[in-house]
């Protein structure tokens, strides 16, 4: 495995520690383990790209950095901060003020135009931008005005991006959001990930089954069988609109 020399834990480039991280779930008598020892760092303003297929453990890594679930076995943290150690009510203070989540699915509000779907996350963010300037950094500040129904799956999965970065997070977390989409629409999708990862120097992760995409990442992050097989590093990063799958 390549990159295994690792800063000190003081380095401020590393955003995120995990060492030892595993994961196991109790279906009835049946325990499913989803993660098994992963050790990982991720560093300020890259962009990296899970990779593996279903059932790999992409996701439960992505859910345990993003604070919506707590490993079994390990540590995590978040630059100074133990998430290993935190509770209910400062996981969700970290998700609030640190990290942006994109998911497959858009989750919109359907009676709710573009502008006040993203104006929900603004309400409550500490420092946040305009509800127009996000979607302005998502190629939508025309479609401001215009509600889910009246927007094609990839202009949605736009407004959710705007949803999730308006309120400036450190990091923000995508969990297939091309999933659903086409390959010319999810180009669309992939442009304004990584648009907010250059002008805004967002710690970008994603995750995807499609190896294509990971031509776009500066790290890739192989996974299989709830363990990490492989890191490289991409020698030169493609556009996102000179992807093609």
């Amino acid at each position: 495995m390549t990159d295994k020399a690792l800063p000190s834990l003081v380095d401020p480039k590393v955003v995120f520690r995990a060492r030892g991280v595993s994961k196991s779930y109790h279906m009835g008598a049946v325990e499913v383990v989803a993660l098994r020892d992963v050790d990982l760092d991720l560093y300020a303003g890259e962009l990296v790209v899970l990779l593996g297929p279903s059932g790999s453990g992409k996701s439960t890594l992505l859910n345990i950095l993003g604070g919506l679930d707590v490993p079994t076995k390990g540590t995590v943290r978040y630059r100074d901060h133990d998430l290993s150690a935190f509770d209910d009510a400062a996981l969700t203070q970290y998700r609030r003020d640190h990290i942006g989540f994109v998911f497959q699915f858009y989750n919109l509000i359907p009676s709710l135009t573009a502008r006040e779907n993203v104006a929900l996350v603004t309400e409550i963010a500490q420092h946040p931008m305009t509800p127009e300037e996000a979607l302005r950094l998502v190629s939508l500040g025309e479609r401001l005005d215009h509600f889910p129904a009246q927007m094609s799956g990839g202009e949605q999965q736009r407004v959710a991006i705007a949803r999730a970065i308006a309120k400036r997070p450190d990091v923000l977390l995508c969990d297939e959001p091309t999933g659903a989409l086409d390959a010319q629409t999810g180009i669309l999708v992939l442009e304004a990930i990584d648009r907010i990862n250059r002008e805004l120097g967002t710690t970008t992760a994603v995750i995807t089954h499609n190896a294509i995409i990971s031509e776009m990442a500066d790290r890739v992050i192989l996974l299989s069988g709830g363990r990490i097989v492989d890191i490289r590093r991409n020698a030169k990063k493609t556009a996102a609109r000179e992807l093609a799958w």
